[in-house]
C-alpha cells in the first residue's frame, strides 16, 4: 500500500490528522469547509481550518486533555464537528462519536462504558439530553456548538490556547503513531447494547488512500470539487469520506437539514456526495410523481425515456438505435434530472444497504453516475468500492474488494474479511471480540456473492434469514428490497420464520397512494381511513402479486397487513442509520403478525 498520494510532493499520510497539511501544500481551498449561519454561507479557508484546529489542540491540553482521554461529540454536521475531531487527533485523544437521536439511556451508556471526560454538543436539544445522561458517569463538562445559557461555548476553549506551546504540540503530533488508537464508535444497537468498534489511525488512513488511489474516477478533479454532506459525521463512512475530502481539496459544505437537502443542492451545486439508497428512492418516487402530473405528450415522452432508462447497463454496448433514443431522452428529459441536482453532479456514492439495480440504470441513463460501497464500523467502513465508469460499474454489485484486503465466503455464503481495515476489537469486549475475529478473519454476518473473481454483492444477513415450518430458508432482506421497487411501497419487513409462510407488514409511500386516489377519485382523509378502503388493499395487493412473481412459490408472500404510520428513529422501529430493529417491529405488531397464522 502506498502512502503518499498520486501526482504531488511526497507528504506522507500516516496519521488522519496528515490531511490538513496534505490540503495546504497540495489544494489549499479558500472555502474548504463550509455552513449556513443566520442564513448565509460562513466559509472557513484551508488556513483557518488549521489556526483553529492547532489553538483547540492548545486549549484541550490547557484543560488537561491528555493522550487516550476519551471525549464525546454529539451533533449534527457542522465545521465544528471536524474541529473538535482533528484537534483530539493531533494531542492523541480518543474521540467517541455519538448519534444525536439516540435516548438518554444509551447517551449514559455510552458515557459510562467509554469513561468520556469531556462532551461536545450541538444545540439545546441534545445538550439537555447529555445534561441527563451524565449523572453517574466520569463526563465532567460539557460543551456546546451552540451558544446556550448554562452551557460554556466550545470557543472557551480556544481563548486558553497558549500560542508559544506551539512547538510542544509539533512535537505532541509526533508522537502519534499510524496504529494509535484514533476513534471508539458505537454501533447502533440493532440486536442489543451498543458495542464501541476500536479504529485506529491506519484503519482510516489505509481505506482513504487506497480510495484516491484506485476508486477516485478520473472526471473527480483534485482541487476542483465541490461537495454537501448530510449523512451523520458520526457514522463512520461518512467520517472517513469526510477526510478523503479534505484530502482531494474539496469545498465542503454542511447541510442545514435533512429537509433541506433539496434547496442546499441547489445553492452548492456539488459535484459528489454521498448518500443512502432510500434517499434515490425518494428522489426517484418524486421525480415519477411529477411525470404523472405532466400534460398528455409530455408525460408520454417522459415514461418513454424512463423505460429506456431501465433497459440502460453501463458497461455494454446498447446498439445505435438505442444511442439515437437515449439522446433524445437526455436532451428533452434527463438533464432536468441533472439540473435538479444542481448541473455539475459527477458522482453519487452509496452506502449502508443494497440499491436496487434499476435505479442504478435509470441514474446512470440519465447521466448521473451511482457508485456502490459496502463495508461495516468494524470494516473503518470499506470492504468493497465501486470504479464508478462505465467500463468497471456492474450494477447490483456493491463495487470491487479494496485493494490489499482479501475477502472470502465461508461454506453458507458469509462474507468474511481480513486485512489493514479491519477494527482492533471491541472496546472492553473481549469476548464479543472473539466471536466475530477468527484466525484473523472478521465475520460480517452478512451473506453474499462475489463475481468475476472481486465484484462483490450482499443478498442478505445471516442473522435475519429464517425457516418457515416447511423447512425452506427465507432471505428477508433481498425480498424487501424487491418489495421497495413499486413505488407504492415505501417500508416492508418480512414474518414467518417457523410459520407455513412468508407474509409483509407493509407502510405504504402516502404520497403515491394519494396520487393514486386522486386519479382514481378515491376518498384520502387520513392514512387510517385509505389503507382500509377496498381499492387500496386491492392496489397494494397486486403490487405484492406482481413482485411475487419473481421468486419460488416458498418464498412469495402470501398475506399482507398495510400500517398507518412511518416506522421512524423516534419511534425506535429504526436505528440512526436507518435499519430496521426486526425486534422491535415484531414486538409493536405482534397482533397483526399473530393474525397471519391464526
Amino acid at each position: 500500500m502506498k502512502t503518499t498520494l498520486h501526482n504531488k510532493p511526497k507528504i506522507k499520510i500516516s496519521r488522519v490528522f496528515d490531511v490538513l497539511q496534505w490540503q495546504k501544500i497540495s489544494y489549499p481551498q479558500r472555502k474548504s469547509l463550509n455552513s449556513k449561519q443566520n442564513g448565509n454561507w460562513k466559509n472557513y479557508s484551508t488556513d483557518e481550518v488549521i489556526e483553529i484546529v492547532d489553538n483547540l489542540s492548545l486549549g484541550l491540553l490547557e484543560l488537561g486533555v491528555d493522550k487516550f482521554d476519551k471525549v464525546a461529540i454529539i451533533s449534527s454536521n457542522r465545521p465544528e464537528w471536524v474541529f473538535v475531531d482533528l484537534a483530539l487527533q493531533q494531542i492523541g485523544a480518543i474521540s467517541i462519536p455519538m448519534y444525536p437521536t439516540i435516548s438518554v439511556a444509551d447517551y449514559q451508556y455510552i458515557f459510562s462504558h467509554s469513561s468520556a471526560k469531556y462532551a461536545f454538543m450541538g444545540n439545546a436539544e441534545i445538550a439537555a439530553k447529555a445534561k441527563e445522561a451524565q449523572a453517574g458517569t466520569d463526563l465532567q463538562k460539557i460543551y456546546t456548538f451552540d451558544k446556550l445559557e448554562g452551557f460554556e461555548h466550545w470557543e472557551r476553549i480556544l481563548s486558553l490556547a497558549d500560542v508559544s506551546k506551539k512547538a510542544e504540540l509539533e512535537d505532541r503530533k509526533k508522537e502519534i503513531k499510524a496504529t494509535d488508537l484514533l476513534t471508539i464508535v458505537y454501533t447502533s444497537g440493532t440486536t442489543g447494547k451498543p458495542k464501541g468498534v476500536m479504529i485506529s489511525h491506519d484503519n482510516v488512513v489505509q481505506n482513504l488512500l487506497c480510495a484516491y488511489e484506485h476508486r477516485l474516477p478520473e472526471y473527480i478533479q483534485p482541487g476542483n470539487v465541490r461537495t454537501l454532506s448530510f449523512l451523520p459525521l458520526c457514522h463512520i463512512a461518512e467520517r472517513a469520506v469526510t477526510f478523503l475530502y479534505l484530502a482531494l481539496g474539496a469545498e465542503i459544505y454542511y447541510a442545514e437539514s435533512l429537509e433541506s437537502i433539496k434547496e442546499n443542492i441547489q445553492e452548492v451545486k456539488p459535484h459528489m456526495f454521498f448518500a443512502v439508497p432510500r434517499l434515490l428512492e425518494k428522489m426517484y418516487d418524486k421525480i415519477i410523481a411529477k411525470g404523472y402530473d405532466l400534460p398528455f405528450p409530455l408525460k408520454q415522452l417522459f415514461f418513454w425515456s424512463v423505460n429506456l432508462g431501465l433497459k440502460y447497463v453501463p458497461h455494454k454496448r446498447q446498439g445505435l438505435l438505442y444511442k439515437l433514443k437515449h439522446r433524445i431522452a437526455d436532451k428533452l428529459i434527463f438533464k432536468k434530472w441533472r439540473e435538479a441536482l444542481g448541473g455539475n453532479i459527477e458522482l453519487i456514492l452509496v452506502g449502508a444497504a443494497p440499491l436496487q439495480a434499476r435505479l442504478g440504470q435509470v441514474f446512470w441513463a440519465a447521466g448521473i453516475r451511482i457508485g456502490e460501497a459496502y463495508g461495516l464500523t468494524e470494516t473503518t467502513p470499506l470492504v468493497s468500492c465501486s470504479l464508478a465508469t462505465k467500463k468497471d460499474i456492474r450494477l447490483g454489485y456493491a463495487g470491487i474488494i479494496m485493494d490489499g484486503i482479501d475477502v472470502k465466503l465461508a461454506e453458507d455464503g458469509e462474507i468474511l474479511v481480513k486485512g489493514w481495515n479491519v477494527m482492533q476489537g471491541y472496546y472492553r469486549e473481549p469476548e464479543l471480540t472473539a466471536e466475530v475475529i477468527k484466525d484473523g478473519w472478521f465475520h460480517t454476518g452478512d451473506i453474499g456473492q462475489i463475481a468475476e473473481g472481486k465484484y462483490l454483492k450482499i443478498t442478505d444477513r445471516k442473522k435475519e434469514i429464517f425457516k418457515t415450518s416447511g423447512g425452506k430458508y427465507i432471505a428477508p432482506g433481498y425480498l424487501e428490497n424487491k418489495l421497495k421497487e413499486s413505488m407504492f411501497i415505501e417500508q416492508v419487513m418480512i414474518v414467518g420464520e417457523g410459520e407455513k409462510f412468508p407474509a409483509a407488514l407493509i407502510v405504504p409511500n402516502f404520497e403515491t397512494i394519494k396520487d393514486y386516489c386522486e386519479i382514481k377519485q378515491l376518498p384520502f382523509k387520513s392514512n387510517e381511513q385509505v389503507i382500509q378502503h377496498p381499492s387500496i388493499i386491492n392496489k397494494m395487493e397486486r403490487e405484492v402479486y406482481r413482485i411475487n412473481q419473481q421468486f419460488g412459490k416458498w418464498e412469495q408472500v402470501k398475506k399482507i397487513k398495510i400500517l398507518p404510520e412511518l416506522w421512524s428513529i423516534e419511534g425506535e422501529e429504526l436505528t440512526p442509520t436507518m435499519k430496521l430493529k426486526r425486534r422491535v417491529v415484531l414486538e409493536k405488531f405482534k397482533d397483526e403478525v399473530e393474525s397471519f397464522y391464526r
